[in-house]
């Protein structure tokens, strides 16, 4: 699957990621895979997830 982030939202994703390393060794890569996997699960099944802005913005909740 292909995704693209809006900037501001991969300085966010990224700022995240280096929050949870810091916190503990190897949790930003988790967080990485972790988001990974739900990408390739909207991926399969997009139209799975409730869409919050028309025409087709869908939100998928990150654990």
């Amino acid at each position: 699957m292909n995704y693209s982030f809006h900037p501001a939202a991969e300085a966010e994703f990224l700022e995240s990621v280096g929050y949870y390393e810091s916190k503990v060794p190897g949790l930003g890569g988790a967080f990485i895979e972790e988001f990974e996997a739900l990408a390739n699960l909207v991926g399969e099944s997009p139209k799975a997830w409730r869409v919050e802005l028309q025409p087709d913005i869908r939100r998928a909740p990150l654990h």
